[in-house]
């Protein structure tokens, strides 16, 4: 009997399709690797935006991991159920949300939580509601290292900010947060040259501000694909998050870096309505449609070309197409997992060929109770 694929189950008969299936001990070893890069559970502030599962942050409890980040008040929620002992909001709260976050401080007393600034009129929201509520709230200074998506850039402006921050009495100035998620380029070299250069800018604000007399004390900086570079820093929280179940993107982008897929596709086939052509129950509704194709590496079917999705549909093109039959189960790794992860209400856990479980993906809607 040939033996069956890591990803396989042995029986798949009453899982629908599609389904999203996780693989615990793969999580793990992930979890270590990511610990063995950074040297230190206390190096680590991993994301949770890519998983949004209570199991998976509890599996890095285990591990000694106690600081994390999050996009969402309800990723936020999620981890002060988990009792997380220092909680960052990545994503600087405007509108409701700012209420929404000292909400969170009221109901989670055992955790810490801290958000995002980048400019002086939320600065200035966020101190009068802190005010408001008798606390001192965290922030970190949101800095722009060249993404061009969120934050102050490294100048005057930042100083001023961050001395602005330094001076609120209902302000605690927690340091820096550093995103660079444009730096993706598959070469290693390439990519640790321009993550340095960026670091570089954040490091040069620091000691400027240090000369006004002004301690920053923490910085957080990078995603998955700088995690190595920052993980060397001194005083630096590197803070990857797709490392935890890993994607077919990032694996083909990054083979220097040692983490497992550990989230697979259960898919089947729909029809075959012409030759040369096979359709998949899996539209754009269930996998991340943002990118060009291939949405999905089909285990099994690497070569085969996937040529249109709509919502419930993808149709492939292959030569191979009579080994299949309708109904035939396949797997398939998507190319970006963490909006694939959003899409499903659960998670089916699978160990040494079996459904064993199923995990709730509580954080992905935008509330949970706050």
């Amino acid at each position: 009997m040939k033996k069956k694929s890591w990803f396989e189950i042995e029986d798949t008969s009453t899982i629908n399709s599609p389904s999203l299936l996780v693989y615990p001990e793969r999580i793990e070893e992930n979890i270590r690797a990511m610990i063995a890069i950074s040297g230190s559970v206390s190096n680590l502030r991993p994301h949770i935006k890519t998983h949004k599962m209570k199991e998976v942050v509890q599996l890095q409890q285990r591990h000694g991991i106690q600081k994390f980040k999050c996009a969402t008040i309800a990723e936020a929620e999620l981890l002060g159920q988990c009792e997380a002992e220092d909680i960052l909001l990545a994503l600087q709260p405007v509108g409701n949300n700012i209420n929404r976050f000292f909400q969170l401080v009221r109901t989670f007393p055992k955790s810490r939580f801290s958000t995002l600034v980048d400019n002086e009129f939320t600065l200035s929201k966020i101190a009068e509601k802190a005010a408001e509520n008798s606390t001192i709230a965290s922030l970190y200074l949101d800095i722009n290292s060249g993404m061009n998506r969120t934050g102050c850039l490294p100048n005057q402006k930042a100083e001023a900010l961050y001395s602005a921050m330094e001076k609120n009495p209902n302000i605690q100035a927690m340091g820096f947060h550093s995103y660079d998620g444009h730096l993706h380029h598959s070469a290693v070299n390439e990519r640790t040259t321009l993550c340095d250069a960026a670091f570089d800018r954040v490091i040069n604000l620091k000691k400027t501000i240090k000369k006004q007399g002004i301690i920053v004390p923490h910085i957080i900086a990078g995603g998955s694909p700088t995690f190595p570079m920052h993980a060397k820093r001194s005083g630096v929280e590197a803070s990857p998050g797709t490392t935890l179940l890993w994607d077919a993107r990032y694996a083909t982008l990054f083979p220097e870096m040692p983490f497992l897929n550990a989230a697979v596709l259960l898919i089947r086939i729909l029809s075959k309505p012409s030759e040369n052509i096979l359709c998949f129950d899996l539209g754009h509704k269930s996998v991340a449609p943002e990118m060009s194709f291939p949405r999905v590496t089909i285990l099994g079917l690497e070569d085969a070309e996937q040529i249109s999705q709509s919502e419930e549909h993808l149709v492939v093109q292959t030569t191979r197409a009579d080994e299949y039959e309708v109904g035939d189960t396949c797997y398939a790794i998507p190319v970006h997992i963490c909006p694939t992860v959003a899409k499903y209400e659960e998670v089916i856990t699978v160990s040494d060929g079996r459904a064993t479980g199923s995990w709730k993906v509580a954080a992905r809607n935008q509330t949970i109770t706050i």
